[in-house]
């Protein structure tokens, strides 16, 4: 019989520390369901004690997932502990996630603490968990550079304390995959089956998803991962590499298997992407765009004769099916619609179904050819978007080589009056931003902006990310805009972000050294 690899997820948390990855809390339950349905053991919502927002996400997507365990991270702290417990209750599988430093160098100057000190704490902190949940994690943060006989110790000490699983992160991505194999190897042989051994390795020289494969072969049999890779500095071990890996070299990983539907890991990767703005590398491994594209004249001719000849796995295995050519446009009914919408993964009720079909028939009066990443967008947009406290209603732009640009808005208010206003700005981008700002009142500063063609054609939808900052107390937050005209797309955005934060006001702060979670 096979032993199963428990897929723990961080992409809600780990994942969101990428810089500019904040979400709102819509999307942070839209992604936990995605995740469920992807199959994932251990969904890591978020670190409680960072922010009233933090917590709320996390109680919310604990309420809204049923089959996945939801984890909160806390530091070995009484109240981020407290926080845990308490946001996490309304799970049906609940988990605390709590850690410590253990190397040297942490101990010393970032901790100010002897490992005695150290043991003690997390003793502590793993007592308090098991008083909220039965299934405590712990971590030693920085596993990778500690003593292997203090790992040994401390490890103990837990495990007497009631934590199930011991996680040896590498949290500098400074390990090679046969050092990490030695580690795993020795601190397997010592602790036995008294706990599960997991491992969470950062990518900071390319080497994470290899460590976690290694760490597997040696008898770790849960590997923390994001999707897409994702994470702070250069993001963690990618879930859907790992996935693949095991399955496609099954000849080699011969006893241990995921629960994981790979069918679900390419619309997984997309609505990520589409959510965070932050898309993979063209040719990222599995999910990329190039993963499955052949330019040279050799591999087309062997691919067109036996796919085999250079595709290790089908684009079909991951959910991404590129048989299927049904093209939608203005004269496809709901019928061809709802099927669309099936095989792409989607499950609706009638009402989200009877919303997206008018959306897509108003799409489908300015474009004349409507593709899958064109439903994709469509679908995750209206998923995850939140209370309209302003609406764009319409926007008349005037520009010229040589002239001032201007930018004249109507805006419904909260009041639902509708405001209309012009303003000039250094170019057409600005002069919008400007006159949303006047309008509304408040004043963002824009951070990052990002614009996309969804799919292919002169009249391809424009997808406009921005990163917009309204209080330099708090995060900057996403904002999202879907239109064929490129210029609404981004007053779309710019007036999304500000609705995620009117959501969001005053329940998020920015992290600072002494609130961060890394491990």
């Amino acid at each position: 019989m096979k032993e199963k690899i428990i897929i723990f997820d961080t992409t809600l948390r780990d994942g969101e520390q990428s810089p500019g990855a904040s979400m709102n809390t819509k999307e942070k339950i839209q992604i936990a369901l995605q995740l469920e349905k992807l199959g994932v053991d251990v969904i890591e919502a978020g670190f409680a004690a960072a922010s009233k927002g933090d917590f709320e996400a996390i109680n919310q997507i604990a309420q809204a997932v049923k089959n996945s365990t939801v984890c909160s991270l806390a530091r070995a702290l009484e109240n981020d502990i407290i926080q845990a417990g308490e946001a996490i209750k309304p799970a049906s599988k609940q988990r605390i996630h709590t850690f410590i430093a253990t190397s040297p160098i942490h101990m010393e100057y970032k901790l100010k603490m002897t490992p005695d000190e150290v043991i003690k704490k997390a003793v502590e902190a793993v007592k308090l968990a098991k008083s909220f949940v039965d299934d405590v994690e712990f971590s030693c943060e920085d596993a990778g550079r500690s003593d292997i006989e203090f790992l040994k110790e401390i490890s103990d000490a837990v495990i007497e304390a009631g934590a199930k699983t011991i996680n040896l992160p590498d949290t500098v991505g400074i390990r090679l995959p046969n050092e990490i194999k030695d580690m795993i190897t020795q601190m397997k042989e010592y602790i036995g089956n008294r706990a599960i051994i997991s491992v969470h390795n950062h990518n900071d020289l390319g080497l994470a998803v290899a460590n976690s494969l290694a760490a597997i072969e040696a008898g770790a049999r849960q590997v923390e991962c994001t999707i897409n890779g994702l994470g702070e500095r250069a993001g963690n071990a990618a879930l859907e590499e790992i996935v693949m890996a095991l399955k496609v070299r099954s000849d080699v990983f011969n006893n241990v298997e995921t629960s994981i539907n790979t069918k679900e890991i390419y619309p997984t990767s997309r609505m990520i992407a589409t959510i965070t703005g932050i898309e993979p590398q063209p040719n990222k491994a599995i999910v990329g765009k190039n993963a499955f594209a052949h330019e040279s004249g050799i591999h087309q001719d062997g691919v067109l004769k036996h796919k085999q000849t250079y595709e290790i796995f089908s684009p079909e295995d991951i959910g991404l099916n590129k048989e299927d050519t049904l093209v939608l446009g203005k004269h496809s009914g709901r019928a061809a619609f709802k099927d669309k919408l099936e095989k792409l993964g989607f499950k609706l009720d009638k009402d989200e179904i009877d919303r997206a079909f008018e959306r897509f028939k108003e799409l489908a009066d300015k474009k004349k050819d409507i593709y899958d990443d064109d439903i994709r967008a469509l679908i995750t947009s209206n998923m995850t978007s939140v209370d309209k406290t302003y609406e764009l209603i319409s926007l008349q732009l005037m520009d010229a080589t040589g002239g001032v640009p201007s930018a004249a808005i109507t805006i419904k208010m909260p009041d639902g009056e509708e405001v209309t206003d012009a303003g000039i700005g250094d170019g057409t981008i600005d002069a919008i931003f400007k006159t949303i700002d006047r309008i509304t009142g408040h004043h963002g500063v824009l951070q990052d902006y990002k614009v996309k063609s969804v799919s292919k054609g002169k009249d391809a939808l424009a997808n406009v990310t921005v990163q917009v900052a309204f209080n330099e107390n708090e995060p900057a937050l996403i904002g999202h805009g879907l239109s064929i005209d490129t210029m609404f797309a981004s007053a779309k955005a710019y007036l999304g972000a500000l609705n995620s934060y009117l959501t969001m006001q005053g329940m998020l702060k920015k992290r600072h050294s002494n609130t961060s979670a890394t491990i």
